[in-house]
Parts: C-alpha cells; structure tokens; sequence
C-alpha cells in the first residue's frame, strides 16, 4: 500500500481518504483515520502537514494519504 505524506497542499482535496494527528494526539503521535471535509492550511506546504477538517468535525494535521 503505497501513502503519501500531508505536506503539500496540492496532492490535499475534500472526499480523500487521510491518516490526521489530532492536537490532543501530537505527543503520542496516534493517528485518525477519515475524510477530508475542509482543508484549513493555506500555504502550499507545511512541515507537520497540512491541517484539514474531517466530515466527522475533528480537525488535525494530515500525515498520510491513502490511495
């Protein structure tokens, strides 16, 4: 299974499926798993992936994309 990281803003569009880290999860690093709703992050690129807002309402950073 081949994922791509949530850094650029381009590969990031509403109805993808997403791996997210939740602001409460960012120590332990515990990923969500859901679909992209809202992408929050204007700049092309962030470091710590771009933050999104699932259909569910939880907002997170994206950390992986899956196919």
């Amino acid at each position: 299974m081949v994922t791509m990281n949530g850094t650029e803003r381009a590969a990031i569009k509403p109805g993808l499926q997403v791996d997210i880290v939740l602001k409460q999860d960012q120590r332990t690093g515990k990923l969500t798993r859901g679909i992209v709703k809202d992408i929050l992050t204007n700049a092309p690129k962030h470091p710590h992936g771009i933050k999104v807002r699932l259909a569910d309402g939880q907002v997170g950073r994206v950390k992986n994309i899956m196919p």
